[in-house]
């Protein structure tokens, strides 16, 4: 999955997003599917709003100053993005 950390990232059209609280449900349009967002998976995905690229989103992640190990953030959200991906939540396009 080291293209995550090389392609531009986007959130497709047809994606509804909606927080309640600190949590978050994602509507797929397309497929009529709902998803739930724990509070750290709001967090990540607001970013990924934010931010085009995996590194800009670690980096911003790092700065929050959450309580994990840089090696253990790097993996988790490796998995997290690459799920949403796998999904179709989100789009990876050309490398910026």
């Amino acid at each position: 999955m080291a293209e995550l950390w090389t392609e531009q990232i986007a959130i497709p059209a047809h994606l509804l997003f909606q927080e309640v609280d600190d949590e978050a449900v994602l509507l797929d349009l397309e497929r009529g599917h709902y998803f739930g967002l724990d509070e750290v998976g709001t967090r990540i995905w607001r970013l990924l709003g934010e931010h085009s690229t995996l590194p800009e989103v670690y980096r911003a992640l790092l700065r929050a100053g959450y309580a994990v190990d840089e090696g253990e953030l790097e993996h988790d959200l490796e998995g997290f993005v690459g799920e949403l991906a796998a999904a179709g939540l989100i789009e990876l396009g050309c490398r910026p």
